[in-house]
């Protein structure tokens, strides 16, 4: 997808209603029947989680929004257009559930990885490497390896890297699942910073119903076998959340529920 990016993305991020809109999707595998009939939207600037048990196609659904994955029917439309997301104004990152990491690249190289496609000269995806890095609380382990991190700065370094292209759309694909309750929490708080800095939107796939409701401001819960919308719910609480608190803690047994 095209890195490139411009000021004007976000000053048309604030007036656009929806920066995803899922129409009436379906996907089979063969027989199996994976989406039936999915309808959804995120406003620009909002975080969306997308939840269910497993089967549900949660993944599928997010690999479809990226334009990974194609639909049997229904549309996807970024930012108001149809298609897979390849306009400037339009850039999309993807965040997987593994962190990808190459092993033989230092942290500040992987991390400009996905700069090196487009048309920004060495000097240039570097200070936007960097910048990134910084953003993501990493300066100071740009010439670290892999190797060398713990799991928590891995998964800020795989945030890093997607944020490097400045997306004005963020999927994220079950991104905090392997790490500590603490170190969630704080990349929790780093996400919410970034979102709130960047303007951006953000729409997450998770199994953890408590992360859902931390973070987002609309929750779409799926049932499975084949997947489809069971209900969606606003998320209406003042940030930051605390998971202890009795509002949260009741929205989560609430979506919990209709899991």
């Amino acid at each position: 997808m095209n890195a490139v990016t411009t000021q004007a993305m976000f000053e048309k991020a604030a007036t656009t209603r929806n920066a995803v809109e899922v129409e009436h999707v379906s996907k089979h595998y063969g027989k199996l029947a994976v989406l039936e009939d999915i309808s959804l939207t995120a406003p620009s600037g909002s975080v969306l989680a997308i939840v269910g048990a497993s089967g549900c196609g949660k993944s599928t659904l997010l690999n479809i929004i990226a334009g990974l994955v194609q639909a049997d029917q229904g549309d996807v439309r970024i930012d108001g257009v149809a298609g897979e997301p390849t306009h400037d104004t339009r850039v999309v990152s993807y965040m997987f559930q593994e962190d990808r990491l190459l092993p033989w690249r230092t942290i500040v190289a992987n991390t400009e990885f996905g700069l090196e496609a487009g048309s920004l000269n060495a000097e240039r995806r570097r200070e936007r490497a960097l910048a990134a890095l910084k953003m993501t609380g990493l300066e100071g382990f740009e010439h670290a390896y892999p190797h060398e991190l713990s799991g928590g700065m891995r998964s800020r370094v795989a945030l890093a890297r997607s944020l490097v292209v400045k997306p004005y759309i963020l999927l994220m694909d079950e991104p905090f699942s392997k790490l500590d309750p603490q170190m969630r929490s704080q990349m929790h708080a780093e996400l919410l910073r970034i979102r709130e800095q960047l303007k951006m939107t953000v729409v997450f796939v998770t199994h953890d119903v408590e992360e859902a409701i931390v973070l987002a401001d609309k929750v779409v819960v799926l049932r499975p076998r084949p997947g489809r919308v069971r209900d969606t719910l606003t998320i209406d609480l003042p940030r930051p959340r605390d998971p202890l608190a009795a509002e949260v803690a009741e929205t989560v047994r609430r979506v919990r529920a209709l899991i």
